[in-house]
């Protein structure tokens, strides 16, 4: 008798119900939600990142998922192999962004099939842009058109 009164005790410390999050934590989330998402707004529109602006919209996705999945699911709480499950997945998916984000770094334009480089060709559009300013302003003929001429010489003749 004494050993079935341990093994029901037992039992009950295992199952435990779901955890009551007090309302000042799901208060504090949802400001921190509430911010991420002022803070990804300004610097999307505000705040010239550059080459940072995806990642940094990324990162602040992510913490605004993770915020959601630990407190407002209760993964915090869960068993620890959902949370197991959850990290292994939330690294997979890094990885593929990461893949795709390096993909996308690296890419010309879909329309430049030409066999010089991007930056020579943007060169030689540059030369030729003030080539035509200087026949078509004769007060910018002041613009120094040797060097514009050396400059298409030199694109020209790098060309495979």
């Amino acid at each position: 008798m004494a050993h079935a009164a341990h093994t029901d005790a037992h039992h009950d410390d295992e199952h435990h119900g779901h955890h009551i999050i007090p309302f000042s934590l799901l208060a504090k989330v949802f400001g921190a939600l509430v911010f991420l998402t002022g803070l990804t707004y300004v610097t999307a529109v505000y705040i010239p990142l550059g080459p940072l602006e995806v990642p940094i919209a990324i990162l602040i996705a992510c913490t605004k998922a993770g915020l959601v999945v630990f407190i407002f699911m209760g993964l915090k709480w869960d068993n620890k192999v959902n949370l197991l499950a959850f990290s292994i997945c939330t690294i997979i998916v890094l990885v593929f962004i990461s893949i795709t984000l390096l993909d996308t770094e690296y890419r010309g334009d879909f329309g430049n099939v030409d066999e010089l480089p991007l930056d020579d060709r943007q060169r030689i559009e540059q030369a030729i842009r003030d080539r035509e300013e200087a026949l078509n302003n004769p007060a910018a003929a002041a613009v120094d058109t040797a060097a514009t001429e050396t400059a298409l010489a030199d694109t020209t003749t790098a060309a495979p």
